[in-house]
C-alpha cells in the first residue's frame, strides 16, 4: 500500500463492512453497496430502478444526493479515529449533468480537504458508461463521539 493512504491506521476499509454500516438504513433500502477502496478514494454502486426514480422514470436526484452523502460520510468516517471521532455532514450540494434510466451508477468520493475539525469531499457519480452524472461536494463535522 502506498504511503498516500488517508485512511485511520494505514489499513484500507473493507468493502463488506462499508456496505454493511448501511443495512438498516436508507442506504441499504436504495441498495447502495460499495465496490472498490483505494488510498485516496472509495466507491459505491446503486441501482437506478423503482426505489430510485422520479415520476418521469429518471434517477431522482435526491436519490443521487443520497449516494453522493453517504459514499462521502463513509470515506470521513473511516479517515479518522472512529473510538474517538464522528464525521456528521455540515453541508452538501450537487449539480445534475445527465439522466440516468436503469441499470447502475457509481459514485467515487476523493478528498479536497481533509482537516482536523472539518473535511470537504468531492463525489463524482458516473454511469456505467462513465459518463458524469452528478458532481457534488460534502462538507463533514468531525466531533468527539460524546457530541454525537
Amino acid at each position: 500500500m502506498s504511503t498516500d493512504s488517508i485512511w485511520w491506521g494505514g489499513t484500507l476499509p473493507k468493502l463488506a463492512d462499508m456496505t454493511a454500516l448501511g443495512d438498516s438504513g436508507m442506504p441499504g433500502y436504495i441498495g447502495i453497496e460499495f465496490v472498490e477502496v483505494g488510498d485516496r478514494s472509495i466507491t459505491a454502486r446503486m441501482p437506478v430502478d423503482a426505489r430510485t426514480h422520479q415520476p418521469f422514470g429518471r434517477l431522482h436526484g435526491g436519490a443521487s444526493v443520497a449516494l453522493a452523502e453517504t459514499v462521502g460520510s463513509v470515506a470521513a468516517g473511516h479517515v479518522v479515529d472512529r473510538s474517538q471521532f464522528a464525521a456528521v455532514g455540515m453541508e452538501i450540494n450537487a449539480n445534475h449533468i445527465r439522466p440516468v434510466y436503469d441499470s447502475y451508477v457509481y459514485a467515487t468520493a476523493t478528498p479536497e480537504n481533509i482537516g482536523r475539525t472539518t473535511h470537504v469531499w468531492s463525489i463524482r457519480i458516473v454511469d456505467e458508461q462513465g459518463r458524469l452524472v452528478c458532481i457534488s461536494r460534502l462538507t463533514m463535522a468531525v466531533i468527539p463521539l460524546e457530541r454525537k
